[in-house]
């Protein structure tokens, strides 16, 4: 740095050398590259919490349900109105509505959206989050399915399943997000591929992050929470 003389004689005035400007950029420069991996990490870290959180209310709502259903689960015959079925998002949406205490709908989803699922705003009306149907079939009705595709085009009658029949409570999930919404992979096919990680609801009210390779193989061989080995009576968790 150097004093650079005053218009007005006598004083000096302080100024930054152009080296001094460039060091101070780089410096600026190295920090920014630094932090903003940390600030990235930070968001999502973030991000994966309140979509835990979202399943901790979805959860409770579940709870309130059963309470005022005799203990049964959320159940009603597939395919409903428009073409959706149970498990999806879009299905199960409007059964748990009232214990949400929103008006949900695509526009304003509530807790069934994950803030950061890249595509559920588009595709799936703004639902992040699948309802396994092992609760709304029995197991003998799940032990008959062997390929994803029987999840929605097989119309078998639906049987609620009452809580005191789940048999592993802290390993069979209960809702869970569709998408590899944190760990993002190439052509997500959600509960039907081996890739990424999802935020699953158990049975017995813990939420985990598991890698899709965490889940054990269900009747179709995919980490498939709606096609569990013996349905409400199996473990999808650990493996």
């Amino acid at each position: 740095m150097y004093l650079a003389p005053s218009s007005t004689g006598g004083h000096l005035s302080a100024a930054f050398s152009l080296v001094e400007l460039l060091v101070v950029i780089t410096i600026i420069g190295l920090l920014l590259s630094i932090l903003t991996p940390s600030f990235v990490r930070a968001r999502s870290a973030a991000r994966r919490l309140a979509c835990a959180h979202n399943l901790k209310q979805i959860d409770l709502s579940l709870s309130l349900y059963l309470n005022a259903n005799d203990n049964a689960y959320p159940c009603a015959q597939d395919p409903l109105p428009g073409g959706y079925w149970l498990w999806m998002g879009r299905g199960w949406r409007s059964i748990i509505q009232p214990y949400l205490g929103d008006n949900i709908d695509a526009n304003n989803p509530s807790v069934l959206f994950c803030p950061q699922d890249r595509i559920a705003r588009d595709e799936y009306e703004s639902t992040s989050y699948a309802y396994s149907m092992a609760f709304y079939h029995s197991p003998d009705q799940i032990d008959a399915m062997n390929d994803k595709s029987d999840t929605y085009t097989k119309a078998q009658p639906s049987i609620p399943q009452r809580g005191f029949a789940v048999a592993h409570p802290s390993g069979k999930i209960l809702i869970g997000e569709w998408l590899s919404n944190h760990l993002p992979v190439d052509d997500d096919k959600g509960w039907w591929c081996w890739q990424g990680s999802r935020n699953f609801l158990f049975a017995d009210g813990q939420i985990r992050l598991l890698r899709a390779n965490q889940i054990r193989p269900a009747r179709d061989g995919l980490p498939h929470a709606n096609l569990t080995i013996h349905g409400i009576k199996g473990i999808d968790w650990p493996p």
